[in-house]
Order: C-alpha cells, then sequence, then structure tokens
C-alpha cells in the first residue's frame, strides 16, 4: 500500500534588493510576470482577473486583499485545468504574496492554499509556479523584463 501524499500547500520564497512596495507593485503587474494572456485588473481589492495559459488551463480570480508592501491575496473562483481529470482542482484556493523587509532586500513568501500534492496537477502546477515565483518574478524585478517559461 502506497501511504498517502502529504497535505502540504504549495510555498516558494525569494528575496531581492528592491523595497516592499516596489515588489508590491511589481506583483500587481501580473500580465508581466505571469506570461500567458490576462484580462481584468489586479490592483483592487475586489477586482476579477483572468489567467489563461492556452492550453493548458484558465482561471478567473478576485482579488481579496491588498495591504501595500506587505500582502497580496487572490481566491481562485473559477478554474479550468484542461490536463487533469478535475479541471476545477484550483476552484475555491487562495493565492498569497506575504512581503517582509530583511535588511537591504525583500523576501517575498508565496502560498497557494489548496495545491497540495495529493492534486492531479500539482506535478505541472508546482513546476508552472516555481517558474513563475522563482524566475519571472524576481526578473522582472531586476531586469524589468518577465520571462516566458516556454512551456
Amino acid at each position: 500500500m502506497t501511504p498517502p501524499k502529504p497535505a502540504t500547500d504549495l510555498t516558494l520564497s525569494f528575496r531581492v534588493p528592491r523595497g516592499p512596495m516596489e515588489v508590491f507593485d511589481t506583483i500587481n503587474r501580473v500580465r508581466d510576470w505571469w506570461i500567458g494572456e490576462f484580462e481584468g485588473a489586479s490592483n483592487a481589492e475586489g477586482a476579477v482577473f483572468t489567467y489563461q495559459c492556452k492550453p493548458y488551463h484558465r482561471t478567473v480570480q478576485q482579488v481579496v486583499q491588498l495591504i501595500p508592501g506587505k500582502r497580496i491575496v487572490w481566491k481562485v473562483l473559477e478554474s479550468s485545468l484542461h490536463f487533469v481529470k478535475d479541471e476545477e482542482e484550483w476552484k475555491d484556493t487562495t493565492i498569497t504574496f506575504e512581503i517582509e523587509k530583511k535588511g537591504e532586500e525583500t523576501e517575498v513568501h508565496f502560498t497557494h492554499k489548496g495545491l497540495t500534492p495529493k492534486l492531479e496537477c500539482y506535478g505541472g502546477c508546482s513546476s508552472g509556479w516555481v517558474h513563475y515565483i522563482e524566475t519571472s518574478l524576481p526578473s522582472l524585478l531586476l531586469t524589468g523584463q518577465g520571462v516566458d517559461p516556454k512551456f
């Protein structure tokens, strides 16, 4: 019998030599680092946006919390993951960015609450998030350019 997979939410983090407000503002420029099709707004509480990475997935998310320079929270309202049986695996999950000044750097803690190894999409989704959170977003902060994952 195979033991059950742990129920740990996906968490990632990185540090950059930028201030917390610059990091906060850059995260809110979603279309510049989460490369794909983006519609709507992500810079106001209550705002709704759609993100699509053809042919893999489409989500509708709502900004539920913005604390300038400190925290951003999105809730996934709709999910269509086209590479797993349960296309709604992301529905009702939350995506959180915690921003904290650490000396001359700012640290970002990213958590996708509900994206756990129990989900069929975990492998593909977690590797996608690793790219966007550990490569594309820091690149945007440091060079002014996000990085296309070229799946």
